[in-house]
């Protein structure tokens, strides 16, 4: 994360959303107050809307907030700067393509539009708004005032999920000094698999009217920047879907972490019973026929209890205090997950919760690993959307290094074995909900949301003691977003 260029002593920045029923609130700590002492200040939107993502400009400070039907852009001091409305408009999700596009014989009733993605393109100096409405359109907006500059909506690549679900879709863009950005997106399909691909590549043109954007970063008769759920997939697991919960890039590839249904028999029994396991999915950023895509489970056990539910992830570095504990390099890429028990409920999720560590690096040297085995032949490809087929792997004489990016054959490819974080903290009563890392003189500093509106500075990440902050009434269900906090134990 880049340096803020505005001054906060001890503030990182602290943006908490809570939930507040049919409303919402922003709160910021205004300046570094005695334990006793602390306020916020914040901001509300309006009764009938909610809060949905939030990206910080890293060069200004400024917010950019995504509710329904509308978008915000926010000062550092949560002062209203500008406002674009989104909606509402009619429509109906049956209406494939789109009302807009062609006449729609289904009922059509006034729709909240429901932000579901939120990203800003620092390169051409615009957010890209992505909502519920029309299968998923989005709009391109001028970072400075929110000014329309494009809304692609003629062809199918411009629908990009006809889930209604604010966290359904996530997006990463890719950069490139002398070509245009690609944009990766990850969505839910909600049973739709023949409109929408699990995760694809886009174009991301210079011009925001122009007649590629969004376009698949290559298409032909047989192969596409996308990866489809097979139809027939929906016969063992009829309700089978992708949750995207976090997205990034680093080095040369892109990762996904998501959640998953899949169909398993307890031990000593013959019948099967549905279940939800966590995998972390891994493209390579220049692979244009998705030949790369691998997905590992990922969980974390402590004192013989299985967290196994992924509820949110942030990538941070190691620094120099932590990776010295880890055996890492202060620069290494760590992953700090939240997880909540079990495995038997994604929408209602059981309080205890966990604060889990993966080292990047041992995730993919797993990968790796993976990846030579079933090229000697070893194996299936073991992918729970492909267990109607359970292909066989391919034996073929190659080397398979660090940055191997797949071939036509053993592709998609499923890790079997499941890759363990390390447990740095637990909670039982008040579940983790988001989390957020920061390095800061050396120390890696961890910070979570609670679901009763509480921020926690995580023991055993730095040596700075544990810190617990009330930001909402213990009613209100905390954090869709933590962006950048505070470190209240740090000091110039």
């Amino acid at each position: 994360m880049k340096a803020m260029p505005w001054n906060w002593t001890c503030l990182l920045s602290h943006l908490l959303m809570v939930g507040m029923g049919s409303s919402t609130l922003l709160t910021r700590q205004p300046a570094p107050l005695s334990q006793k002492q602390r306020s916020f200040v914040t901001f509300r939107g309006e009764p009938t809307e909610g809060f949905n993502h939030l990206v910080v400009d890293e060069r200004t400070g400024h917010i950019y907030l995504g509710a329904v039907n509308r978008i915000y852009k926010l000062s550092s001091d949560l002062k209203v700067l500008v406002t674009h409305e989104t909606g509402p408009d009619e429509d109906n999700p049956k209406c494939y393509p789109p009302r807009i596009v062609q006449t729609c014989n289904e009922p059509l009733t006034t729709t909240n539009n429901v932000n579901k993605m939120l990203l800003i393109d620092y390169k051409e100096n615009r957010l890209i708004a992505c909502g519920s409405l029309y299968q998923g359109i989005c709009k391109l907006l001028r970072l400075e005032d929110l000014f329309k500059l494009g809304e692609p909506y003629h062809k199918k690549e411009h629908y990009l999920s006809g889930v209604n679900e604010s966290g359904s879709v996530f997006g990463v863009i890719v950069s490139y000094s002398n070509l245009d950005d690609k944009l990766f997106i990850a969505t839910a399909v909600d049973g739709k698999p023949e409109y929408f691909p699990t995760i694809s590549s886009r174009k991301l043109t210079k011009n925001s009217e122009a007649d590629g954007m969004f376009a698949y970063v290559f298409h032909d008769e047989f192969v596409a920047s996308m990866i489809k759920i097979p139809s027939d997939t929906f016969t063992i697991i009829p309700d089978f879907d992708i949750y995207y919960v976090y997205g990034f890039s680093s080095g040369n590839f892109v990762y996904f972490l998501t959640l998953q249904p899949e169909m398993v028999s307890p031990p000593g029994s013959t019948t099967k019973e549905q279940v939800y396991t966590s995998k972390l999915v891994r493209l390579c950023k220049e692979d244009t026929a998705f030949n790369s895509y691998v997905e590992v489970p990922i969980g974390c056990e402590r004192s013989g209890v299985e967290y196994r539910l992924l509820q949110a992830a942030y990538l941070s570095k190691a620094g120099a205090m932590l990776g010295r504990t880890l055996g890492v390099h202060p620069d290494d890429d760590l992953l700090f997950t939240v997880f909540s028990k079990g495995q038997k409920r994604k929408m209602k999720s059981l309080d205890e919760s966990a604060l889990c560590i993966f080292i990047l690096k041992q995730i993919n040297d797993r990968i790796k690993e993976r990846l030579q085995s079933c090229y000697r032949g070893e194996g299936t490809l073991d992918l729970a959307w492909l267990k109607v087929k359970d292909i066989p792997c391919s034996s073929a004489l190659l080397t398979i290094d660090d940055n191997f990016c797949g071939l036509d054959m053993n592709a998609p490819l499923g890790v079997s074995d499941m890759v363990r974080g390390i447990p740095v903290f637990t909670e039982d009563r008040d579940r983790m909900t988001s989390v957020i890392a920061y390095v800061y003189k050396n120390h890696s500093l961890a910070f979570v949301g609670t679901k009763s509106g509480k921020l926690k500075k995580m023991p055993g990440t730095s040596l700075c003691p544990t810190l617990e902050l009330q930001t909402g009434p213990r009613s209100h269900r905390a954090a869709v977003t933590l962006e950048v906090l505070f470190s209240s134990c740090s000091s110039d």
